[in-house]
């Protein structure tokens, strides 16, 4: 089937034969941080090196939402339905609150500053965990350079009593995360130090404890390929939507590849949005993809 690389036969349930891969539009110079504002009915996303975020909807087509985003990159919408943004510039985690204000959530961990929070997820308890490699500070293009302060890790912050600790600190480049639906897992892309000629790039899988403040295991879940995966998100039944070079790659909870929806562009992230969370909309390096599934993403985000 043109468009598609079917590895195994229930990714082929997953497609539908009618919707094609479609180009919503381009002229951007890096997709980052897509979410769907279901009280809006409308994407956010970030265009990261041009430092504004965009909004994109099917009756309005693009427009820009904020300039400055000071360089941000991932985003989600915590349990009140505020936006949580990566800020590569600021160096911290920032909401928008419903009037429209900015709040920092934090700067620092252990008295020194954030790398450049790259990606983050908010937990059914509120507590928001979010990766902080050094990828905001090596050159211009992101955000600006700048001294780390710390290693690359991953970190969970209590916004209400401001507590913030790592949460595993092995990685070299740790990146997009989300959790199972059932929270019980957390999938987290390893993308590497990239300033060596072969850095490590693979899926991790942790396992959560039930009161949510621990992490344990950590092994690799899952290689991409060709690429590494940047961004990625779940569907309701656990399987993972992730980024690669050669467009979204469909993976079962048990690590095996069902099956790939080809893009012609390296596709850097991606999330399920639309009326019943059954259109995958996608970062495709500069150009703005989607495609409807015989799939719903995962409730949350």
């Amino acid at each position: 089937m043109a468009g598609f690389d079917i590895r195994d036969p229930k990714f082929a349930t997953y497609i539908l034969g009618n919707a094609t891969l479609q180009e919503l539009g381009g002229g951007f110079r890096w997709i980052e941080g897509p979410v769907w504002m279901a009280d809006w009915n409308c994407l956010l996303f970030q265009d990261l090196p041009n430092d504004r975020t965009m909004r994109w909807s099917e009756a309005d087509g693009f427009s820009v939402w904020r300039a400055s985003s000071n360089y941000g990159n991932g985003q989600t919408r915590d349990r009140q339905g505020r936006l949580v943004t990566c800020s590569h510039r600021g160096r911290c985690l920032y909401r928008t609150e419903w009037d429209g204000t900015i709040t920092t959530l934090v700067t620092h961990h252990d008295g020194r500053r954030l790398n450049a929070p790259n990606d983050v997820v908010v937990k059914s308890d509120g507590s928001i965990w979010f990766s902080d490699p050094l990828y905001g500070l090596l050159n211009d293009y992101e955000g600006g350079r700048q001294a780390s302060e710390q290693p690359p890790a991953l970190y969970r912050l209590d916004p209400e009593t401001g507590d913030i600790r790592v949460m595993a600190g092995d990685f070299d480049g740790p990146n997009g995360l989300a959790f199972s639906p059932d929270e019980r897992r957390l999938y987290v892309a390893e993308t590497g130090d990239q300033q060596r000629p072969d850095p490590k790039q693979y899926l991790r899988v942790f396992d959560v404890s039930a009161d949510g403040l621990r992490l344990t295991g950590g092994d690799v879940f899952h290689k991409v390929e060709p690429g590494y995966s940047d961004g990625f998100r779940l569907d309701e039944d656990g399987n993972i939507w992730s980024s690669a070079a050669d467009g979204v790659h469909c993976i079962a909870p048990s690590g095996k590849l069902l099956g790939k929806i080809l893009v012609p562009h390296v596709v850097s992230n991606l999330t399920f949005g639309d009326r019943y969370k059954s259109r995958l909309f996608i970062g495709g390096s500069h150009t703005l993809f989607s495609i409807f599934l015989n799939r719903r993403g995962a409730q949350w985000p």
